[in-house]
């Protein structure tokens, strides 16, 4: 982690409370306590505090929560990002057997991200630090910690649906949607 990014966290915002009553006084501390915590969907993806309060949290909620608290604390240079990617066993471990089952190289996939002076930082599981799909990143838009949920679902099924169409795959929009939370649900049973 890039340590030219950390702060004080402040005790007049909701999310910067949460973590203070936890002992966790500058952004670095907090940083690395979100890394630490087990990949998992949180019970409403809407509520930023669960990653802290559930003690786990997906790509989208463990980034989120932590741009959330750079703003809350206005720290600007610290933005959030959404990329489609090419998820494939190479990049995504855990995931093989059901492409395999699928006779698929890859899905697309949609991940959160945090950048910070045109640096990617990936803190989904406690062992990842960059991303590991740069070289298969097909696009890539910044984003607010509110568009997790409807914005990031929209973004990552209208690729898919032109995915289909121009790579003329016999699954159904729905099929390959299914397939998609199958491999993630091989990530969350991984033990990472």
């Amino acid at each position: 982690m890039d340590k030219s990014f950390n702060f004080q966290l402040s005790k007049n915002n909701a999310l910067s409370k949460l973590v203070l009553n936890l002992g966790m006084t500058s952004f670095i501390d907090l940083y690395n306590h979100v890394h630490q915590l087990p990949y998992g969907r949180n019970s409403n993806r809407y509520d930023l505090e669960l990653v802290i309060k559930e003690e786990m949290g997906t790509y989208s909620s463990k980034h989120a929560f932590l741009k959330q608290v750079a703003i809350e604390n206005n720290f600007d240079k610290l933005s959030l990002w959404i990329g489609i990617y090419k998820m494939n066993a190479k990049n995504t471990t855990g995931i093989n057997s059901v492409l395999e089952a699928y006779n698929l190289d890859y899905i697309p996939e949609a991940h959160c991200y945090l950048k910070y002076n045109n640096k990617r930082y990936d803190i989904t599981f406690s062992e990842s630090t960059s991303l590991k799909f740069e070289d298969s990143l097909l696009i890539e838009e910044e984003i607010t910690p509110e568009q997790i949920g409807i914005y990031k679902v929209k973004i990552h099924q209208d690729y898919l649906k032109k995915w289909i169409e121009a790579s003329n795959l016999s699954y159904s929009f729905e099929d390959l949607w299914q397939i998609r939370e199958n491999c993630i649900l091989a990530l969350q049973n991984k033990k990472a």
